[in-house]
């Protein structure tokens, strides 16, 4: 296991040491909750929305490339910002900001855990909308978890990262019964990345629902008062699961699990049916992880490096 050193002290790693250590990755979804804020504020504007965006100049990039995607374009142009929110509408903002918020982040490959950036991208997205769509079906906050359905590996982003500023070469494997990492992930650095990732969260002033839900997305029952949307993120990664790969026999959630939601176990093919389609019915988004990094989608070897503690 890997130790972490500050001074003469020498202690066991921890998930805030590794968030410290990566505070070079891109912070773009730091807006994210602002804008939600903003989008069910009464006296909010477009304006108001457009210049938060704009603070960001490359999130501001961003939106409008994916606002010219052929998802969201309709064949029509698009150069500044003003002109790619309004064509979307009110109650789209979110979900275009979104993906051009999870773009700069998400869209890289994960060396230490052997996966190609493309599929990132593509896993995330089903989670993103398996998890809104649960929410609809479950009269959950659906905007809350389509986002944390988008972020729910952002650990293993900021953990590739880790281990490749400091040269550590770590290799964390699927376990094959449970398709996770966490057993690989516990040997290695005596934490999980979903534990990084409610702590990258919570340093990116994320609600502490959405910090604890990311937290417990594996025992969604011990999330607390948060259970629910941990029930969530937890169920809609087997969609995910069961979308990305048809030929496996699906892993359906636990009974408790569902019981969290009060979703009966019936309920699911008609779900996950619904999933497929609605990732069909975006697949133009899926061209985003094809997009040159020199138009806005940051390279790894682009990001400052930094000094990374041993």
């Amino acid at each position: 296991m890997i130790a972490f050193t500050a001074g003469a002290v020498t202690r066991p790693l921890s998930p805030d040491d590794i968030v410290q250590a990566v505070r070079h990755l891109p912070s773009a979804p730091r807006v994210l909750p602002k804008l939600k804020r903003l989008l069910t504020d009464v006296n909010s504007s477009i304006d108001d929305i457009v210049a938060l965006i704009r603070l960001d100049p490359a999130i501001a990039a961003q939106v409008v490339r994916v606002g010219n995607s052929a998802y969201y374009s309709n064949g029509i142009s698009c150069a500044t910002v003003e002109e790619a929110v309004g064509r979307v509408g009110f109650d789209q903002i979110y979900g275009l900001v979104s993906y051009a918020v999870a773009a700069q982040v998400l869209i890289r490959p994960l060396t230490a855990y052997g996966i190609e950036a493309d599929e990132v991208w593509r896993q995330s997205l089903a989670c993103a909308y398996a998890a809104e769509t649960l929410a609809q079906h479950t009269a959950q906050d659906h905007s809350a978890a389509y986002t944390l359905g988008l972020l729910h590996s952002i650990g293993m982003v900021a953990i590739d990262e880790w281990s490749l500023r400091g040269h550590y070469d770590l290799t964390l494997a699927r376990d094959e019964n449970t398709e996770s990492t966490t057993a690989s992930e516990l040997a290695h650095l005596g934490f999980t990345q979903a534990e990084t990732g409610a702590a990258l969260l919570r340093h990116w002033d994320f609600p502490v629902g959405a910090s604890e839900a990311v937290r417990w997305q594996e025992s969604p029952w011990a999330a607390g008062s948060h259970s629910c949307l941990a029930a969530v993120l937890h169920t809609a990664k087997r969609i995910r699961s069961a979308i990305s790969e048809p030929k496996k026999e699906p892993r359906p959630p636990d009974a408790s699990v569902l019981a969290l939601m009060r979703l009966p176990a019936s309920s699911l093919p008609a779900i996950t049916a619904e999933v497929a389609l609605r990732l069909e019915e975006v697949s133009p988004l899926l061209e985003i992880a094809t997009m040159s990094p020199h138009a806005g989608i940051p390279e790894r070897a682009r990001f400052p490096t930094g000094s990374l503690a041993r």
